[in-house]
C-alpha cells in the first residue's frame, strides 16, 4: 500500500520547475554570449596537459549518491570548458577541418533535445524527418547535385564516406553480400594516396580488408594520376580482382587539392565502377561562382559525402551521405524484423544507414541554411578562400618562410632561417625537426592554432580557414607570431643538431 501511495505522488529527481528551467537557462545563455564576445581576447587555447585538466575536473571524484542545484552544476560545467578548452570558435583557430560554428546551430541544438525526436522512423519524428528530408535536398542544390537523390545526416566525414562505400559494395559486388558476405569477391577500392583514413575504417567495417583498397600515386598537384590509376585498374582485371570503386577528392584534407572529378567519372562509365566523391572537406566550394571546373564530376557522381559541421559552419556532429539512386541506400541497410510496423509512405531514416536510433542532426543545419540564404553561404565560403590566398601570398614574401601549396582554403608553408638556405639532407632534416618543434610551441601557445602536413619529403605547417570570425587581421598576425616563436625555436635547436 505505502509503494503504491509512492507511485501514484511520484516526484522525480531529474525533473524541474519551469521557473528553475527559465532561470538555469537564462544565466546559461547570458554565460554563452559573454563567451561568444570574448572570444578574440582569449588564448585559442590553454596549452594546458592531460594532468592539469584532470585536476581542475576533479577526475578522481567518485560518483555522489546525493544530487545537486541544476543551475549550479550548468554554471560549473560552463567554467570547466570555457577556462580549459581548445576553441575552434577563435579567430585564429586554423588547425584542422573544423569550423567556427554557427550561433544559431548553438540554438538549434537546444531545441532539438528538447523534443528530443528519434529519427529512425518517421512516425517517432514526423516534422524532424521532413526538415531532414528537406535539408538534405537543399545541400544537392547546393552542390548541383540531383535533388531526387538519397541521403541522411550522419556523424560526420568518415560516416558519410563509410556509407557511401557500403552502398557501392553492395551495388557491385555481384553476389549477395548481405547474406553470404564477402568473401571470394575480391572487390577493390581505387584512390589517391592523398585521401582521408576513413577508406581503410570502410574497407575494414565492409569486411574487404584494408588490402583491398589500391592506393594510386599523385601528380605534382597532389591529384590522382590518371594514368596510374587506369593501369592499376587493367592489372587488377587481369589478375581475376574485381575493382567495384573510385574515390575523386573534392579538396584533400591537407593540401585542399582537387583530382580531376571529370575524368574520373568517365573512366567508371567505361569500367562500370562505382564514383564516389570524398567533398567532405571542399564539396561545398561547389557553390561559390568561380568554383573550380573539377566540381563538374561531382554532380554525376553515384556518391557525395559531405561534412555541414566543416564549411556550413554547423556545430559537430553533422555529417551527410548522399547516393543519387535511394534504392541503392534501402539495398545495403534495410532490414523489417516483425515489430516495425512503420509503414513506406514516408522517409525512415533506418533504412538509409546504419542506426536506427538518430539524434535530430538536420535542424541546427536547417536553421542556419534559411539564416544566411544561398548568397550568404557563397559570401563566407569565398571569403575564407581568399583569406587562404592572401595569407599564401604574404607568405611567399616573407624571406623567413618558404610557401609551399594553397588549395581552397588551405595553406601550407614552413619556417626556414634566413641564414639557412643551402639544399642538402642534413638541412632538410633539421628544418623537419624545427618545424615540428615549431608546431608544437605555436600549439600549446595560443595565439594561433595550425596542424601539420608532409609536401614531398617537407614537414610543413597548414592553416585551414573554415572559420566565419576569421578577418585579414587575423592572417596579418600570423606571420610575426610564427617567425618570432621560429626563432625561439631555431636558437634553442640549432646548436645540438647543426655545425
Amino acid at each position: 500500500m505505502q509503494q503504491t501511495e509512492t507511485i501514484a505522488k511520484r516526484t522525480s529527481p531529474l525533473d524541474i520547475s519551469s521557473d528553475e528551467f527559465r532561470a538555469a537557462g537564462h544565466q546559461l545563455i547570458d554565460r554563452i554570449a559573454d563567451f561568444f564576445e570574448s572570444l578574440s581576447h582569449r588564448p585559442v587555447t590553454t596549452g594546458e596537459s592531460p594532468s592539469a585538466i584532470r585536476r581542475a575536473l576533479g577526475a578522481d571524484r567518485t560518483l555522489p549518491a546525493q544530487g545537486a542545484d541544476s543551475a549550479e552544476l550548468l554554471n560549473h560545467a560552463a567554467g570547466l570548458l570555457f577556462d580549459h578548452s581548445l576553441f575552434n570558435a577563435h579567430p585564429r583557430f586554423w588547425g584542422y577541418v573544423t569550423s567556427s560554428a554557427a550561433p544559431i546551430g548553438a540554438l538549434g541544438e537546444l531545441l532539438a533535445a528538447a523534443v528530443n525526436p528519434n529519427c529512425g522512423a518517421w512516425l517517432l519524428s514526423p516534422m524532424a524527418s521532413e526538415i531532414e528530408a528537406q535539408t538534405v535536398r537543399w545541400i544537392a542544390e547546393m552542390l548541383n547535385y540531383p535533388t531526387d537523390c538519397g541521403g541522411l545526416f550522419v556523424s560526420g566525414g568518415n560516416m558519410a564516406n563509410i556509407v557511401c562505400f557500403l552502398a557501392a559494395r553492395h551495388a557491385k559486388a555481384g553476389s549477395d553480400v548481405r547474406s553470404k558476405g564477402v568473401e571470394g569477391t575480391r572487390l577493390r577500392a581505387y584512390c589517391s594516396k592523398e585521401t582521408h583514413t576513413w577508406i581503410q575504417k570502410a574497407a575494414d567495417i565492409a569486411g574487404l580488408g584494408t588490402d583491398s583498397v589500391r592506393w594510386i600515386a599523385a601528380d605534382d598537384e597532389m591529384r590522382i594520376d590518371l594514368r596510374a590509376l587506369r593501369a592499376q585498374i587493367h592489372d587488377d582485371i587481369a589478375a581475376g580482382e574485381k575493382p567495384f570503386l573510385v574515390i575523386g577528392n573534392a579538396g584533400t584534407v591537407s593540401t585542399g587539392a582537387m583530382d580531376p572529378l571529370p575524368e574520373l567519372a568517365a573512366l567508371c562509365r567505361e569500367f562500370d565502377l562505382w564514383f564516389h566523391v570524398d567533398g567532405a572537406y571542399g564539396g561545398f566550394a561547389a557553390v561559390v561562382p568561380d568554383a573550380s571546373a573539377e566540381f563538374a564530376g561531382l554532380c554525376v557522381a553515384d556518391s557525395v559525402a559531405v561534412d555541414p559541421h566543416k564549411w556550413l559552419y554547423a556545430p559537430i556532429e553533422a555529417g551527410c551521405a548522399l547516393v543519387r539512386d535511394v534504392s541503392k541506400m534501402r539495398d545495403a541497410f534495410a532490414y523489417h524484423p516483425p515489430y516495425y510496423h512503420f509503414g513506406v509512405e514516408a522517409i525512415n531514416y533506418f533504412d538509409l544507414g546504419p542506426q536506427n536510433s538518430r539524434g535530430f542532426r538536420a535542424l541546427k543545419v536547417w536553421l542556419a541554411l534559411q539564416q544566411v540564404g544561398r548568397d550568404g553561404y557563397v559570401q563566407m565560403i569565398s571569403d575564407d578562400i581568399r583569406l587562404s590566398r592572401s595569407m599564401y601570398d604574404r607568405i611567399a614574401e616573407n624571406p623567413d618562410l618558404e610557401a609551399l601549396t594553397q588549395g581552397l582554403s588551405i595553406t601550407t608553408f614552413r619556417y626556414v632561417p634566413r641564414d639557412l638556405k643551402r639544399n642538402d639532407e642534413q638541412m632538410e632534416s633539421y628544418l623537419n625537426d624545427l618545424n615540428r618543434e615549431l608546431l608544437t610551441r605555436l600549439q600549446q601557445g595560443g595565439e594561433v592554432y595550425l596542424s601539420n602536413a608532409v609536401i614531398g619529403d617537407k614537414y610543413a605547417l597548414r592553416a585551414c580557414i573554415v572559420n566565419f570570425r576569421t578577418s585579414l587581421q587575423d592572417v596579418e598576425a600570423l606571420l610575426p607570431i610564427v617567425v618570432r616563436i621560429g626563432n625561439e625555436a631555431d636558437k634553442s635547436l640549432r646548436p645540438t643538431r647543426l655545425v
